[in-house]
């Protein structure tokens, strides 16, 4: 990123296209899980974002060092090894919600899941709702 703009970017791609190519049976079916729950949560359309992210709302940030773009306000990209969901603030804002969720793993601002179908659907709506509101309000 040596020219200072984001990659990632809202694209016209076809989600569904993208959703029906991913090769693994288990993150398919885990991504048309959270393209249905992220929708009903936010009231969004999915959009994919760059190659391989559905993101729903978009909202822009700009960091002290004075970089600046769009992001989405939440979003998942089904990646070979697991579910990367992406979200707003960092994982610490979830902390009294991750222990109920079952079986994760977490990054800096990203959860991982192995099996999305596996996790508690009332902790992972409300991770998602909460997510989508601190990026509303950001």
């Amino acid at each position: 990123m040596a020219d200072g703009k984001n990659k990632t970017t809202a694209t016209e791609g076809d989600v569904t296209a993208f959703v029906d190519a991913v090769v693994d049976e288990q993150r398919r079916s885990d991504a048309r899980l959270l393209v249905g729950l992220m929708g009903e949560v936010t009231g969004l359309p999915a959009v994919l974002w760059g190659s391989a992210i559905i993101g729903f709302g978009s909202r822009h940030y700009r960091y002290p060092s004075g970089r600046e773009g769009d992001t989405v306000m939440v979003g998942f990209s089904p990646r070979k090894a697991e579910t990367v969901l992406y979200l707003s603030g960092g994982l610490d804002e979830y902390d009294d919600l991750l222990p109920r969720l079952g079986k994760h793993k977490v990054g800096k601002s990203c959860l991982y899941l192995k099996r999305v179908d596996q996790a508690d659907t009332a902790a992972l709506r409300e991770i998602i709702a909460r997510s989508y509101r601190m990026a509303a309000e950001a």
